[in-house]
């Protein structure tokens, strides 16, 4: 999980994104795409721009660009296991970014584009068969060859291991044929839309049948992939370090010798080292900076809407950890729906986002974008600030107040700062809320652990709203850490995994949406900015609404 908004800047802009999204989108089936626009309308390009106006980088100019140095980039929290079927922090995928291409990604206008696919794919007639189209002549990082075998091996394990987190976006996959080295097919127990856009990700990410046989569960100390860039070092708490790959099909676009990041967890920290020259690249910078960092000549802002959400998770049923059955928890506010609605009526998300966030991020009540395609107006009905509401419910619960909650939050100053405001706020609405706060890994395990309360953590977003929905609330997802279950829930988003009708799927997730916000196990708050900042020694520096800092393909200016 992680951050990221999606509002436009004014309604003018707003009618003809929708119109042009909805054109889009009904072209789109699980054989092209499930896009989810960038929202901001423009495709940037680069150089300092103002808060709400898309800026998305552009490709480095071979001409302009030398080869050689080696970029460091400031990373806001240590990303966690670098391994494809595990992973789950947005901090690892950057560093995917650079080393373990996908079949699919996407581009900056959130549309799904072929990388080591050949094209999109083809669907039967019955939507239970999707053939894939690999590239040729392609090796991994160790040398070995590029095939349907090996993606045939990547998707196996996503299904079979014990602790994937890849499993549920997979969804009804059957199995995997080769009929030759270059070609894939999908079996599906039933249509699956969202397959194309969990294939740009990280169950697309193929890893080489040799590291997987030689290290097994201990891929991650030493992953292999196919990318621009290979696993080269990691110091825990400090730095990951990758180097160009010579094995890569497409070396004469990478221009870098390396790429390190280091681990710095204080935006304030970020920024100084991007000034001194100590990093050149700093990621998710603080709303408290972005300011000053655009009016310095020598940086550029990068920033944009992004797919994803801030929200607080309640464990309402994660005892023997993520994945599990749920069970009990002998706590009311896990048991009655009412304290947990109570809560989310304590809340002002205006407030919240105009007092920690100086207004550069927007409200959110929901896990679709109000510009999807996708979104509606039950999507997107917001609960009312009622402190009196969030009282009376408190006392149809039966439960004496101030209600005490104890909330696990990242231990950043941004994060403290969004929690503090939290716990003056909800005080109103009959809650004392106390403030645990830890280091980001440490959270994650925690959360895994079901060894929370409450938890404030977020989710940096996919171009199909499965993505953004079921893995964390479908009963015993792989990463639905709340513990939550509920059959209607489960029914609704599994009719809508099996049906490309854009306005079908539409009402299907407004349904949802309702349902989740009557069981609040996740309140979702606002939805941010992606802010990335560089030096403009660099070129070729892009982050697209996915949040992905793509920094492989990046250079020092001549």
């Amino acid at each position: 999980m992680t951050n990221l908004p999606f509002r436009e800047p004014s309604p003018p802009r707003l009618r003809p994104l929708r119109a042009a999204l909805a054109a889009v989108a009904v072209a789109c089936t699980v054989a092209a795409c499930s896009p989810v626009s960038e929202g901001g309308g423009g495709t940037g390009s680069g150089g300092n721009q103002s808060a709400g106006q898309d800026s998305f980088g552009t490709p480095a100019d071979p001409a302009t660009v030398r080869d050689g140095g080696n970029l460091v980039i400031a990373l806001s929290a240590e990303p966690d296991a670098l391994d494809p079927t595990l992973s789950r922090s947005l901090y690892s995928r950057y560093v995917f970014q650079a080393m373990c291409q996908k079949l699919y990604d996407v581009d900056e206008k959130a549309q799904v584009v072929p990388q080591l696919a050949t094209a999109l794919p083809t669907t039967s007639s019955d939507g239970k068969s999707v053939t894939i189209p690999l590239r040729e002549n392609v090796r991994f990082a160790d040398g070995t060859q590029f095939d349907s075998a090996a993606v045939k091996a990547t998707i196996e394990r996503h299904l079979s291991n014990a602790r994937s987190a890849r499993k549920s976006e997979l969804g009804p996959v059957a199995g995997v044929d080769t009929p030759d080295a270059h070609t894939v097919v999908i079996r599906l127990q039933q249509p699956f839309a969202p397959l194309v856009g969990a294939l740009a990700d990280r169950a697309g990410m193929i890893m080489s049948p040799k590291a997987l046989q030689t290290l097994g569960d201990d891929f991650a100390s030493a992953p292999v992939c196919v990318g621009p860039f290979k696993f080269a070092k990691r110091v825990p708490q400090n730095s990951i370090e990758v180097v160009r790959d010579p094995n890569f099909y497409d070396a004469s676009k990478v221009h870098l010798d390396g790429i390190t990041w280091r681990i710095l967890s204080d935006a304030s920290i970020r920024a100084a080292n991007l000034r001194s020259g100590d990093a050149q690249v700093a990621d998710s910078v603080s709303t408290q900076d972005v300011g000053a960092l655009q009016q310095d000549s020598a940086l550029t802002v990068l920033q944009s809407q992004s797919l994803g959400y801030q929200g607080l998770t309640f464990n309402i049923g994660n005892v023997d950890g993520v994945g599990a059955a749920p069970k009990s928890i002998d706590r009311p506010i896990a048991q009655n729906a009412k304290i947990r609605q109570a809560f989310e009526h304590a809340i002002d998300r205006k407030a919240l986002v105009q007092a920690v966030f100086n207004g550069i991020h927007a409200e959110a009540c929901s896990p679709i974008s109000p510009a999807s395609p996708f979104s509606s107006p039950e999507a997107q009905n917001c609960p009312t600030h009622d402190p009196a509401k969030a009282k009376q419910l408190l006392t149809e619960a039966g439960v004496k107040t101030p209600y005490p909650v104890t909330i696990l939050a990242s231990n950043t100053p941004d994060n403290l700062r969004l929690v503090q405001a939290l716990q003056a706020m909800v005080k109103e609405g009959g809650f004392d809320l106390k403030i645990n706060p830890v280091e980001y890994s440490s959270l994650l395990d925690e959360q895994d652990r079901g060894n929370f309360e409450l938890l404030q953590l977020g989710w940096s977003g996919r171009i199909d709203p499965d993505a953004n929905i079921t893995n964390f609330v479908g009963t015993r997802a792989s990463q639905n850490v709340a513990g939550y279950s509920n059959p209607q829930l489960d029914n609704l988003l599994t009719q809508a995994r099996q049906t490309s009708d854009i306005e079908e799927r539409k009402k299907l997730y407004g349904q949802a949406v309702t349902l989740l916000q009557q069981d609040d196990a996740l309140i979702y708050l606002y939805r941010q900015r992606n802010l990335t900042a560089f030096s403009n020694k660099i070129q070729g520096l892009q982050v697209f609404p996915d949040g992905v800092i793509r920094a492989a393909f990046a250079g020092f200016t001549k």
